[in-house]
């Protein structure tokens, strides 16, 4: 990173004061910048890349014993719960006897009950119900639907780099969009409209790097600074990656925080009652910090999740009406370029 001013050093404090600050409609546009071309070929890639037929359907501490999941991932019906030993299970969602919903059934014991007749499920095959491929990773869940994905399947799902559990604090943000997941995806492809349609969050955004200017780095790199309160901010560099078909990864890669990530990912619903589709966005936050005083925002986690998934949901509030703004011009097929 350029030793611009403004931008941390090691063992400084972050924050920074930001020198005469540029109102908002007098910033640099970016609409020259971010190319329909350019964001529509990063999507390309990233749709053409394999995802092992694994959608993640919440966050893990969102499934603790003795609770059940329901989602709906396109038009199969899902329920997950965990067992006597805490392992994730996950299989379809409506009870082979006579089609009971099973996300409302108790779990006693690392068992699922069905309500209505009493058929019991430790997560094994029986009666015709067949498991699905489950994986839990620290800080989301997965399930493999091999014929809804419709690709060849991968033993385990590809879990992004992160930094370790006991050295980050996360939280995970979870909502719901009329969209689908490549409205998702675009949006996240798009690092262009953050000083612009979120400037609460986010100001001196500047994209120094693109698929296009490299085609050997298949990302987006943005110098950007989080903003705090007033002039005071934290400046990042952050690169924006897409391994798989319904996921985008924002690294922190210099700056305060480095080796933070942010996950999004995509998982299609069930359609609405007027058929319109849906799709859920989760997004993980991990942060990290080489810092010492690191370990008082780790103790203080608990308190500290709340505050991140509000700021995550801000963001989103705005993120899910562009992903649905792009939906609807593509369904009249007014959709420009």
């Amino acid at each position: 990173m350029r030793p611009a001013a403004g931008r941390p050093r090691s063992g400084r404090t972050p924050l920074r004061l930001r020198r005469a600050p540029v109102p908002w409609e007098r910033q640099a546009p970016t609409w020259r910048e971010a190319r329909p071309s350019l964001i529509a070929e990063a999507l390309k890639r990233a749709r053409s890349r394999p995802s092992g037929n694994w959608y993640v359907i919440g966050a893990s501490r969102a499934l603790p014993p003795g609770r059940a999941l329901g989602v709906t991932v396109g038009s199969t019906e899902v329920v997950a719960w965990r067992d006597g030993e805490g392992k994730l299970r996950t299989g379809p969602g409506a009870c082979p006897h006579l089609g009971a919903p099973l996300r409302d059934s108790p779990v006693r014991c690392g068992t699922l009950v069905c309500h209505w007749h009493g058929l019991a499920l430790d997560g094994g095959p029986f009666a015709g119900w067949e498991p699905y491929p489950a994986f839990d990773d620290g800080v989301l869940l997965w399930v493999r639907l091999d014929r809804v994905g419709g690709e060849s399947p991968s033993e385990r799902p590809r879990v992004p780099s992160r930094p370790g559990a006991r050295d980050a604090v996360e939280a995970v943000y979870s909502g719901v969009g009329r969209c689908e997941p490549e409205d998702v995806v675009a949006n996240r492809l798009d690092p262009w409209h953050g000083a612009w349609f979120h400037p609460y969050s986010f100001v001196d955004l500047t994209v120094t790097g693109t698929p296009a200017g490299d085609p050997a780095d298949d990302g987006f790199t943005v110098d950007v600074s989080f903003k705090l309160a007033g002039r005071l901010v934290v400046p990042v560099r952050a690169r924006f990656t897409a391994p798989g078909p319904r996921t985008v990864v924002m690294h922190i890669v210099e700056g305060e925080g480095a080796g933070s990530v942010v996950e999004t990912h995509a998982t299609p619903l069930a359609p609405d009652e007027w058929g319109r589709p849906r799709t859920a966005v989760t997004e993980a936050l991990v942060a990290a910090s080489d810092r010492r005083g690191f370990a008082v925002a780790r103790a203080a986690a608990p308190l500290l999740r709340p505050l991140m998934r509000a700021a995550a949901g801000r963001l989103w509030r705005d993120d899910l009406a562009y992903a649905e703004r792009r939906w609807e011009l593509r369904d009249r097929g007014t959709f420009p370029g």
